[in-house]
């Protein structure tokens, strides 16, 4: 039997006090909020895109790669009043904050932080362990098409994790009485052909079976530890879960069998040669895209792009 969750384990609290801008890059809208403990925090809601279970991502993920001492924003959970949505002229913003009052994620705001292209890559054995993580954690958003790696005092961070997990979308239902399989998410492979940090991993062969050794005995308490620091209040209950207790205990059996089941989705040599083969091409489109951004962003400015 498992043991007890401590809740003391859960993200710390704060409140938001002001709202600031929107960041329009993404496709969920985040927001740069003030906090009443005097810091900056970019917010991400609960009713955008996939609702909570996007947050219970960010977070997991998060803390997983905080334990391999990989560079990620520090997290806090972040209360919404009320009275923050009444004051919002953009109709559009209004209808998010509305529609996510209560607790959301902060992620501490990088301030002058910019876009990953690849001129300023991580150290080979960094990007071996960022590639280690998003396959373990199925992430499947880190491309070059969407880095969610930002580069700040020349250190790539990493952001935006709230496509992993993705197996929890599969879930069985409110409805459903029985829990979910967690061998279902050891089987999932993980392509690594277009992850945007793959060509910089060591060359040498058996590179990502060496990671795994080292990683693997790491990252076994640091799954339940993770999983706790997710607020109860995100935790959506079943048939088959019907306490928040057992919701984590199923996201700590799903990570358990998926580190077991390795050989299913440890990216191999093969997969870092056509990552490599292709990073020039990628490094052009994620320069591509930045630019686009740039530029969408001074129109918005009311400013004539260059």
């Amino acid at each position: 039997m498992t043991s007890p969750w401590d809740p003391t384990g859960e993200l710390p609290r704060r409140t938001a006090v002001r709202y600031v801008t929107p960041l329009r890059e993404g496709g969920s809208m985040p927001g740069v909020v003030e906090a009443d403990d005097l810091g900056t925090y970019v917010m991400k809601f609960r009713s955008a895109g996939q609702g909570v279970k996007v947050l219970v991502a960010e977070v997991v993920v998060g803390e997983l790669a905080r334990a391999l001492d990989l560079p990620v924003p520090e997290m806090v959970a972040l209360e919404l009043p009320e009275a923050l949505s009444r004051y919002e002229p953009d109709e559009e913003v209004q209808d998010l904050l509305r529609a996510s009052i209560g607790l959301n994620l902060g992620t501490d705001f990088l301030p002058g932080a910019h876009g990953y292209d690849g001129s300023v890559p991580p150290a080979p054995e960094v990007a071996a362990r960022l590639l280690w993580l998003d396959a373990f954690t199925a992430n499947v958003d880190r491309t070059w098409s969407n880095p969610n790696l930002v580069v700040w005092h020349g250190v790539p961070w990493l952001i935006d994790h709230g496509a992993a997990l993705y197996f929890h979308h599969a879930w069985p239902g409110t409805a459903a009485e029985h829990a979910p399989d967690p061998a279902r998410s050891a089987r999932q492979p993980f392509d690594a052909s277009q992850h945007v940090t793959a060509a910089v991993v060591p060359a040498e062969p058996g590179t990502m079976a060496r990671v795994h050794a080292e990683l693997a005995p790491r990252i076994g308490q640091a799954v339940r530890e993770a999983v706790a620091a997710v607020p109860g209040e995100w935790l959506e209950t079943t048939g088959g879960l019907p306490t928040a207790d057992a919701v984590r205990d199923a996201y700590v059996d799903f990570l358990t069998a998926r580190l077991a089941g390795a050989e299913h989705w440890l990216p191999g040599d093969d997969a870092l040669a056509a990552a490599r083969a292709g990073a020039e091409a990628g490094r052009a489109e994620a320069q591509r895209t930045l630019k686009m951004q740039a530029r969408r962003a001074v129109v918005r400015q009311g400013e004539e792009p260059r």
